[in-house]
């Protein structure tokens, strides 16, 4: 990637990571999206749990 040349995919591997703007910016918003994604897929899990839990009593 050439310096001024915008970024043309947001994929970790296409990223200029030497940059210290790209990496702050991409590092917060790919762990804020596993933090998020983390969240739904306990909320999922529990809800499962709970709808079996129900049924079988």
């Amino acid at each position: 990637m050439l310096h001024g040349e915008t970024v043309q995919s947001p994929l970790p591997q296409d990223l200029p990571w030497w940059q210290p703007d790209h990496a702050i910016f991409f590092g917060v918003l790919y762990a804020v999206l596993f933090i998020i994604g983390s969240g739904v897929g306990v909320v999922i899990l529990k809800s499962l749990a709970e709808t079996v839990k129900e049924k079988i009593s």
